[in-house]
């Protein structure tokens, strides 16, 4: 099954875990990491999960992520823009942002059947071709 995290999912380890929802969702997201490095979720990420973990300010973070790409078994480069920017714009008609469309664009190139993320508004978007949810709602689906 593949999975693809958004940048928001990866930074959540690193907000304010006195929050219950946010401590719930770390505890998610790094359930499914360990899932994935034991091989029984698959990886994607993409040009953009890339590009948007180079923009990351804390150095420890921006390393920390980017050595567990590592670990994706797809990866989605800029090969494919046209696609996947018309998919994007398509997107984008509902009222996702620019680069979270890009993201989900990127997930359903790669036939990801989930696109995780903690992002609330992004949330709202629904469609056919993947899931998305929060990690916690994932894990639920997972292990429910």
């Amino acid at each position: 099954m593949k999975v693809y995290l958004d940048n928001c999912c990866y930074n959540r380890p690193y907000d304010d875990q006195s929050q219950f929802k946010v401590f719930l969702e770390t505890q998610s997201k790094l359930h499914i990491q360990k899932l994935i490095t034991e091989g029984k979720l698959e990886l994607v990420y993409s040009y953009m999960s890339r590009y948007e973990n180079a923009q990351n300010p804390f150095e420890i973070r921006r390393n920390t992520i980017s050595q567990f790409f590592k670990n994706a078994s797809v990866y989605v480069d800029e090969t494919n823009a046209v696609i996947i920017i018309n998919k994007a714009r398509e997107i984008m008609q509902t009222g996702v942002k620019t680069k979270d469309a890009i993201h989900v664009s990127c997930a359903i190139f790669a036939k990801a059947e989930y696109f995780l993320t903690t992002d609330v508004r992004l949330l709202k978007y629904k469609s056919n071709e993947i899931k998305i949810m929060n990690p916690i709602d994932f894990i639920n689906e997972l292990e429910g």
